[in-house]
């Protein structure tokens, strides 16, 4: 009785690790790019547009979108310089975070120390239009970047997003993601508190 040959050559479990060297390699590319992007909250990521002049811009109004009877305006880097402090929202009807932050920014619309404006990014007027009817229009003015080109300059990772801008038209502050009650009340509304704080006048003396 025989048996069958056995290779004497490259012993076994070497083979074994070069078969499996791309998926190792793989998962460990994957585990660094989780742990720069992925881990932590999203909304610190860092922006490097912070401290500079919103990116040049004038974009159109969303065709259709009207707020108590009147034409919704579009709005431009122009309209931020100059006046008081602005909270520019990124959104799109298509996001599902946006729709859960909506009533969010509802109740911000209602705060008289800023103005609230929207971008909207990458959306098509007509599903803009029907996504504020159903939901309400917290904005004071809606600018369409249908092709996202305004949102790339801005650094936008995604949406929802929402800068502060200050009244010299420069960005305080960046939160990415969505927006709730906590948020707002504990890094959004000191962050505005700040930007106000440096365009209010020094006491004399």
């Amino acid at each position: 009785m025989t048996t069958a040959p056995t290779d004497s050559g490259a012993p076994r479990p070497r083979r074994r690790v070069v078969a499996f060297l791309p998926l190792i390699l793989f998962v460990a590319l994957a585990a660094v790019f989780y742990s720069r992007l992925g881990a932590g909250d999203p909304s610190e990521l860092p922006s490097v547009l912070i401290g500079k002049p919103v990116p040049t811009f004038d974009l159109p109004p969303v065709a259709g979108l009207t707020r108590d009877g009147a034409a919704v305006p579009g709005f431009s880097s122009a309209e931020l310089a100059g006046g008081g402090v602005t909270l520019v929202n990124v959104f799109a009807s298509w996001c599902v975070p946006c729709r859960d932050e909506h009533p969010v920014l509802v109740e911000l619309a209602k705060d008289d120390r800023f103005r609230l404006v929207g971008l909207n990014y990458k959306d098509a007027a007509d599903n803009a239009t029907r996504f504020l009817g159903a939901l309400g229009n917290p904005y004071a003015a809606v600018g369409a970047d249908e092709r996202g080109r305004v949102g790339i300059d801005w650094g936008v990772y995604g949406v929802p997003e929402t800068f502060v801008v200050a009244p010299d038209g420069t960005i305080a502050y960046k939160h990415v993601g969505p927006l709730t009650p906590e948020s707002v009340r504990t890094v959004l509304l000191p962050e505005v508190e700040k930007a106000l704080a440096k365009a209010a006048p020094k006491p004399a003396g």
